[in-house]
């Protein structure tokens, strides 16, 4: 579906996914720096089908409209690229956008690049309820945000991109947020990916919908 941002009125597209049974929220799902992949959409499917409508925006329609990229060197290359030119304030105001557009209660997760959007947008966007963040690598560089919003942190802890010195930054300022460490990689949520690691997938997945449950029946919302 197409959406205008909040930020700048630009047209983008967003994955659509809605629960077959009984509608629990909404929920943003925001994608790693390689695009809306199938990989994206099966974790969008995923989560509609444990009852949350998602929207999953397409966050470098800016750069290149409908990327869907590589991982290896050039995809990655050209991601970061995409992620540095876009800028939090496009990426935000696409964020915005996808929440507004969802009914209440709305939640946002997210992978990688989109761990530390979920971040942001747990500190500075309205309208949601809480807030799960995989493998953000740029929250240690954010840590002087404060989220409004209920938020959990999953680090794995064989990465090699993210590594002790961010955990320790984030709890050092931020000492009640939960921050959990698994025995996996990096990108160990995605069963598309090669650092897929079932066990932790699916009790970081337990952690996030009981997030979820947990404030909306609280009706926390910033």
């Amino acid at each position: 579906m197409k959406l205008k941002s909040k930020h700048d009125g630009f047209e983008f597209e967003a994955y659509h996914a809605v629960p077959t049974d009984v509608r629990r929220g909404g929920l943003v799902l925001i994608q790693e720096i390689f695009g809306v992949t199938q990989g994206i959409k099966d974790l969008s499917d995923g989560f509609a089908a444990d009852g949350y409508e998602v929207l999953a925006p397409s966050m470098f329609d800016r750069q290149e409209p409908g990327l869907d990229i590589k991982r290896d060197a050039e995809g990655f290359a050209k991601g970061r690229g995409y992620m540095q030119a876009n800028g939090w304030d496009n990426a935000l105001g696409d964020v915005q956008a996808c929440i507004d557009a969802l009914k209440g209660p709305v939640f946002i997760t997210g992978f990688c690049y989109g761990g530390t959007v979920s971040w942001l947008a747990a500190c500075r966007a309205t309208g949601l309820s809480a807030a799960s963040c995989y493998y953000g690598g740029g929250i240690s560089g954010l840590v002087d945000e404060m989220p409004k919003v209920p938020v959990i942190l999953h680090f794995g802890k064989k990465d090699s991109h993210i590594t002790s010195d961010h955990w320790d930054k984030i709890t050092g300022v931020h000492p009640d947020i939960p921050l959990f460490l698994y025995d996996a990689d990096h990108g160990f949520f995605s069963q598309d990916r090669d650092d897929y690691a079932a066990e932790p997938a699916h009790l970081s997945r337990l952690r996030t919908l009981q997030l979820f449950h947990q404030a909306s029946t609280s009706k926390v919302e910033a």
